[in-house]
């Protein structure tokens, strides 16, 4: 099984980074073959922007840009995606949210039918969200910020897609043990993964 492990922020030094490591460590910690690799977008300079050339793309007037192909090739090689992410004002950073604008495009994410109905092409995908938050649980809480990112994220996005979120979890400063706290959990999200992996392929 391999893993796509997706990390949006600028500081390879930075929490968000360490998170997605012990993600990869979790995962590969099994020796039982299971593989990681790594799409640190700021690093790679991932250009968010939705161009002209995305946009003849999702009007079906042209190919997907070479970026774009790449993407799609590197995330048809995995079994699993993982997204480790900073949340900037409730949701996920622009260099994120515009990877997903550009990559999960129609015919290869999903198509359109003559008849109005939607059909879901990456049902194959597993996927894990990775929230790092700096708001506390009570904050999220008090203003409804925790369904509202999983309406738009989990739903709107993958499920749109047919990807299933199998895991959704928001690490906040305010919670016990933080920062160590929020390794630990990454390094078992990483186990679990392989757990979920295994299951299914004996499903």
């Amino acid at each position: 099984m391999h893993t796509l492990i997706v990390v949006a922020h600028p500081n390879p030094s930075s929490l968000t980074h360490a998170i997605a490591r012990r993600v990869a460590q979790g995962i590969t910690a099994s020796n039982a073959g299971h593989t990681t690799e790594f799409a640190d977008l700021a690093a790679e300079g991932f250009d968010p922007r939705f161009s002209l050339a995305d946009q003849a793309l999702f009007l079906k007037q042209a190919a997907p840009p070479a970026d774009v192909a790449a993407e799609h090739a590197r995330i048809d090689r995995a079994d699993t995606l993982v997204l480790v992410y900073p949340i900037y004002w409730w949701s996920f950073p622009a260099l994120l949210k515009g990877w997903i604008d550009r990559v999960f495009s129609p015919g290869w994410a999903y198509e359109d039918n003559d008849d109005g109905k939607v059909v879901k092409k990456l049902q194959r995908l597993r996927v894990h969200l990775v929230a790092v938050g700096g708001a506390d649980e009570g904050t999220f809480t008090r203003h409804g910020y925790a369904p509202a990112m999983k309406t738009q994220i989990d739903h709107g996005i993958f499920d749109y897609c047919g990807a299933p979120v199998l895991g959704s979890h928001v690490l906040l400063a305010s919670d016990a043990g933080y920062p160590d706290a929020h390794l630990d959990t990454a390094h078992s999200i990483g186990l679990d993964i392989v757990g979920q992996d295994i299951a299914a392929s004996q499903a």
